[in-house]
């Protein structure tokens, strides 16, 4: 079906975590007959069983609808599914740049959360129209009129506008589909014929090799033509071009100012990145589309198999899994107490904790994450700069002049009742806060500046228990400061395990030391011989543990007799002992690296 350019809408949703995206894309679904009853089930667009069950979009779900509008024309929507969490912020920003207008929906019972004001900066960036959407209006704890009061007040949008809906029961979503006809603009008219299509996002098919999600500004796309990568350079031929309704629906040609995808053969992901943009060779486009970024990890971790023996079903599952997940990275790497492994580079923790699941349940390999680092800028006294994202990496402490970390400007909305809890939580994990302000009578905005490492750990977690679960963050970077911060050794005999190395602020050294080895306290089996846990900086003890040892009755066949019989037989055995501590090696059991590296990953 041809539609002329002024009848196509291309829009995103956009929203917090679980306010109901992926439900108001599904009744889109139903209302435009894109899908019939029969081929229903709910978060259709989500086709991963992580995200499915978590109930959480993890990657952009484009979809192409056909709706008969009041004014008696057929309109061709181009919805894109967007992920809610900040860790997929660049996705989100990619997919918005493929869009005239975005749906930003609020769920009633909870109201504007840090992610929702993070979001619609996002659009208002790129100039885009916003539409707010008060979703989920017939639960019990719906305040509808805090969550309009909020919109306007946090968000600076018309309250007016809002459109109310309950995606769960339909109601609604006629008139917001209306409002999608009515308020988001046309695709703007191509400057010329030369083709310019957005990549904003790719996946992988064993198959067909890469698959890309494109936005075509101007020209055509057509299978069986030969494309340039503009950024990236890679040329290689069209196999089939289509559409999402939702499954893919190979076409004959993307035209200006739709949305669909692109097979093009090409094998290896990295050569197709986000943000890319696609043009003829023999007719190139003058300049690339604005915006294009590399994604760049934020938080580091070794991953290496809970087993010896499963190395290589892991090396074949990650590189799997780094076909499918372009912001996924991946480098071998080897530690003399855990033997071969890799070295990870994630978007974020959470990010990091899918990873881990799908290598679990698709690829049935059990691994063990190493403590979560991210990258410092180590400043050495020869006037160098290195960049390190691994502890066993650090320069020696005498060369180091300065270490830089990484900050980021967090932005927490919480009820008024535990600010006082949250603003300890945030001086705790070193950062400052900046300002707090009122969103509405029973909600507040706390903007701080923390070290990304303390928000990398645990913040999240206990952001959520001091809140009671009401708590939301967002973060963005905002470069580097230098700091007080040591690289912190655990040594068990004397000896240093490189897979516990951490870099950590010299005034949390001793206490984060301390807990590491009460945990190995707690899984080391006794020995013979007392085994010394030590945390050190450098050459400096900060911390101790002992493992006691364990008491043969070597005096047990001595039936009375004269005492010194007995002292002698103990020295011997206490000459013994102090000999085999001498000589003595520690075997880890593999629950004690996961009892300790699992307990903050």
């Amino acid at each position: 079906m041809e539609i002329p350019l002024k009848q196509i809408r291309n829009f995103a949703i956009i929203a917090h975590i679980d306010h109901g995206k992926s439900t108001i894309a599904d009744r889109f679904l139903m209302h435009t007959h894109t899908l019939e009853e029969r081929d229903f089930r709910e978060q259709v667009l989500d086709d991963m069983d992580l995200e499915r069950e978590r109930g959480i979009t993890i990657k952009s779900h484009p979809v192409r609808m056909f709706y008969d509008a009041s004014d008696g024309l057929t309109y061709q929507l181009n919805l894109i599914d967007t992920p809610g969490h900040v860790d997929f912020s660049y996705e989100v920003s990619r997919s918005l740049a493929a869009c005239e207008g975005v749906l930003l929906v609020v769920d009633a019972a909870q109201g504007v959360q840090a992610q929702t004001v993070a979001n619609v900066n996002l659009a208002l960036q790129q100039e885009l129209p916003v539409i707010p959407v008060i979703n989920k209006i017939d639960l019990p704890a719906a305040d509808v009129d805090t969550c309009l009061e909020q919109v306007e007040e946090m968000l600076a949008l018309p309250a007016d506008e809002c459109v109310l809906v309950s995606a769960k029961k339909g109601k609604g979503i006629p008139e917001l589909l209306e409002a999608v006809v009515k308020q988001v603009g046309p695709p703007p008219e191509p400057e010329d014929d030369k083709l310019r299509a957005l990549v904003f996002d790719s996946v992988y098919n064993k198959y067909r090799g890469v698959v890309g999600y494109v936005r075509v500004f101007s020209g055509r796309l057509r299978g069986n033509e030969n494309i340039r990568l503009v950024r990236g350079g890679e040329e290689a031929d069209v196999k089939e071009v289509g559409s999402f309704r939702p499954a893919m629906l190979p076409g004959d040609e993307i035209g200006p100012g739709e949305v669909g995808y692109a097979i093009t053969g090409i094998k290896n992901p990295a050569d197709m990145q986000i943000g890319d943009t696609i043009t003829h060779p023999s007719k190139p486009c003058s300049e690339a589309l604005p915006g294009f970024q590399k994604i760049r990890p934020m938080v580091f971790s070794g991953i290496y198999p809970l087993e010896g023996k499963d190395y290589e079903n892991l090396k074949y599952s990650i590189s799997k899994l780094q076909l499918n997940d372009s912001a996924f990275f991946a480098q071998p790497e080897n530690s003399i107490a855990l033997g071969a492994g890799f070295r990870c580079g994630f978007l974020g923790v959470l990010h990091m904790e899918i990873t881990q699941e799908r290598l679990r349940r698709e690829y049935d390999v059990e691994v063990i994450l190493t403590y979560p680092s991210v990258i410092y800028q180590v400043y050495l006294k020869d006037g160098t700069m290195q960049e390190v994202d691994n502890p066993v990496n650090m320069p020696d402490e005498a060369s180091i002049e300065r270490i830089e970390e990484p900050l980021i400007k967090a932005s927490i909305i919480s009820p008024a009742d535990y600010l006082g809890g949250v603003m300890n939580l945030v001086m705790e994990k070193r950062g400052e806060v900046e300002e707090t302000h009122n969103a509405d009578a029973n909600h507040v905005i706390l903007t701080a500046v923390m070290p990304l490492h303390e928000v990398v750990i645990d913040f999240y977690d206990r952001l959520k228990t001091i809140t009671k679960g009401y708590g939301s963050l967002d973060y963005e970077s905002i470069g580097y400061r230098a700091d007080d911060l040591v690289k912190l050794d655990i040594l068990i005999n004397g000896e240093p395990v490189d897979a516990f190395s951490c870099i950590v602020h010299r005034d949390h050294a001793e206490s984060r030391g301390r807990e590491m080895l009460e945990k190995l306290q707690g899984v080391i089996p006794r020995q013979l011989f007392t085994i010394a846990l030590q945390a050190a900086i450098g050459g400096r003890v900060v911390a101790r543990e002992n493992v006691r040892a364990l008491r043969k009755n070597v005096t047990a066949k001595c039936y009375g007799g004269d005492i010194t019989r007995k002292r002698k037989l103990l020295e011997k055995q206490k000459q013994g002992k102090k000999k085999m501590k001498q000589t003595g090696q520690v075997e880890l059991p593999q629950e004690a690296f996961v009892a300790v590296l699992k307990s903050k990953a």
